[in-house]
């Protein structure tokens, strides 16, 4: 049972000190809620993130009386969920299965654009979202509109090929959001459900690239922007993700420009217990991740809860 384990090991095991018959005080939680906090911290949890986490525990526990280690077992369980349930909620839930099925009835594809810097497996993670919804019985298609890194467009390819999915491309060099406008009104003439926008790569300072970016995005209005980013870099994500952010408003023509709806963590089976990164970027974006990269196959991509993070938090 992974639970009995994790009590005795892990953030639990800070609180056996702490049974008895008296009430407890803020003095007799100090020392341990010390550790629990430098626990988060040795797991990427950020400060802010850990404090919220150990005041929720603390106030949990003052004032009762805690006889056994599984009451208190208990408490320290139901404190910790509750504080990171309050933290990682979204802000707006998506739930791509339902919102596809909406889009059908209008008769017109689902369209999920995927953003992000080069290198972090965004046309795989595409791929693998692919396979995901045709695993659910939906036509897939995928527009190529990473018209400026050279073999972008094969990597498309060889993925389409494996996938059996239709791929939409015009080459390099092209406007890309009209590639993508191109691409989703062919998919509604063929009927297919979902339309998957791979964009190109843009480090956050390369100006140009972000303005097609943000034209693609307007001109388009896609139904979910996803962004795509390692859950090994943590703090960095952060930082990509608001710098994506604010370049799409920046560059947006739109009044009320989009921004990143939601996230795809990849390298996720890399991480071990340190899941403090994707614990921070929902907290600071407000945004969920939708899905998880757990590996090199098709099918390694996991749909993500709270509750999965904060059993791989407490463990």
């Amino acid at each position: 049972d992974d639970d009995s384990k994790s009590s005795k090991s892990g953030i639990f095991s800070f609180f056996s000190s702490l049974t008895g018959q008296k009430p407890l005080t803020e003095e007799d939680l100090k020392p341990v809620l010390a550790k629990v906090k430098s626990e988060l911290m040795a797991k990427n949890v950020a400060v802010d993130i850990a404090e919220k986490i150990v005041d929720s525990v603390c106030t949990a526990l003052i004032g009762k009386v805690v006889g056994t280690f599984g009451t208190v077992r208990g408490v320290v369980k139901e404190a910790v969920e509750k504080a990171l349930t309050r933290i990682l909620t979204p802000k707006r839930v998506i739930n791509i299965l339902p919102e596809i099925q909406a889009a059908k009835r209008k008769g017109r594809p689902y369209v999920i654009t995927f953003i992000g810097v080069n290198g972090v497996g965004k046309s795989t993670s595409l791929a693998k979202v692919c396979a995901y919804l045709q695993s659910k019985g939906l036509t897939v298609s995928i527009a190529a509109c990473d018209t400026f890194r050279s073999g972008a467009v094969e990597q498309l390819k060889t993925h389409t090929r494996c996938l059996d999915a239709r791929l939409f491309e015009k080459g390099y060099n092209r406007d890309a959001a009209g590639v993508a406008a191109d691409a989703i009104a062919e998919a509604k003439r063929l009927k297919d459900d979902v339309v998957l926008v791979d964009t190109a790569g843009r480090m956050q300072d390369n100006t140009p690239l972000m303005r097609a970016l943000a034209k693609l995005v307007a001109v388009n209005q896609p139904d979910l922007v996803l962004f795509v980013g390692e859950a090994l870099v943590g703090n960095d994500a952060v930082d990509q993700v608001s710098r994506f952010s604010q370049a799409l408003t920046e560059y947006s023509t739109a009044k009320n420009p989009r921004l990143v709806d939601g996230m795809i963590l990849t390298k996720f089976d890399t991480i071990d217990d340190k899941v403090g990164a994707a614990i921070s970027l929902t907290y600071v974006t407000g945004k969920p991740i939708i899905f998880v990269g757990t590996g090199q196959t098709y099918s390694d991509l996991k749909r993500m809860n709270v509750k999965m993070l904060i059993r791989m938090l407490l463990k």
